[in-house]
């Protein structure tokens, strides 16, 4: 499988104003992308910001991972101390995860960070999750060998709901990646039947350039997952770096969108749902 560096790690160790530059090269600040979602056990990416000045490379980003810190996942009752696991897939390739404390929606999960002198929190919950009625690989004309997928779900009445769509590609993607314009707010729906296009979201530094669209070959993994607001503000704001900068390693505004205190970065609880779409055989 190909190996990547993550893009939200990439991004968030990048995301300050020139303001700030002088202050992140006294002392940089903790970058947590971390989530629990129903049915599963938690995961953290943990590393140390790297000051905009500096060259984004493999090494300087491996210099960053946070291995060592301690990482305690708790829903109020019960807790459970992270452990951290070398997988090759992903640059970093260290990842902290859980294997006790399976997620539940409408319970509430704190972070807690210990790492050398700074503790690092969080909290979030996990929203009902909302299924995916049908997801459809459709091209605009049958001798194209790409297309986009369409997805389809029932928004529930009465209800206030956050969704971001991810997708994941076999032996292309190591992750989710939450598809570009991928993040919804019920209040813009005009009828709780949904019909959306999904558009293919971006890693950064993939081996192959990066289209926005799928192909004929690819085994497509699609998540509706169900979000909380400020899960929905970080995305958006992250989106709209891509959109605003055009270079989603300089961001052209001040920061993300955070939850996180002591830190930068999100502490997300997320529902679920999957589908798996086959596309035609590549000719």
């Amino acid at each position: 499988m190909k190996k990547y560096i993550l893009f939200l790690f990439a991004l968030l160790i990048t995301s300050c104003s020139k303001d700030d530059f002088k202050e992140q090269s006294i002392e940089s600040k903790i970058v947590v992308e971390g989530w629990i979602e129903e049915d599963d056990y938690a995961q953290v990416l943990l590393s140390s910001s790297i000051p905009v000045t500096d060259v984004i490379d493999t090494t300087n980003v491996l210099n960053h991972v946070i291995r060592s810190a301690k990482i305690t996942i708790s829903d109020g009752v019960n807790s459970e101390v992270l452990r951290v696991k070398n997988d090759k897939n992903r640059i970093p390739p260290f990842v902290y995860f859980g294997s006790t404390l399976k997620g539940e929606a409408g319970k509430e999960y704190s972070l807690k960070i210990e790492y050398l002198s700074r503790v690092v929190e969080a909290v979030t919950t996990i929203p009902k999750s909302v299924e995916l009625k049908s997801a459809e690989y459709i091209k605009s004309n049958p001798t194209d060998t790409t297309g986009y997928v369409f997805v389809k779900f029932d928004d529930p009445l009465n209800e206030k709901n956050y969704y971001q769509v991810a997708t994941k590609i076999v032996d292309e993607e190591p992750v989710f990646v939450p598809a570009f314009y991928g993040n919804l707010d019920d209040k813009n729906f005009s009828s709780p039947n949904i019909s959306v296009q999904i558009n293919r979201g971006i890693l950064l530094f993939p081996k192959t350039k990066f289209t926005p669209y799928f192909a004929d070959g690819d085994l497509i993994y699609v998540k509706l997952r169900t979000q909380n607001k400020d899960a929905l503000d970080f995305w958006n704001s992250w989106q709209n770096e891509i959109v605003n900068s055009k270079n989603p390693i300089y961001p052209s505004n001040t920061s993300l969108k955070s939850n996180i205190k002591g830190g930068i970065g999100i502490w997300a609880g997320y529902g679920q749902s999957i589908i798996v779409v086959k596309t035609p055989p590549k000719k």
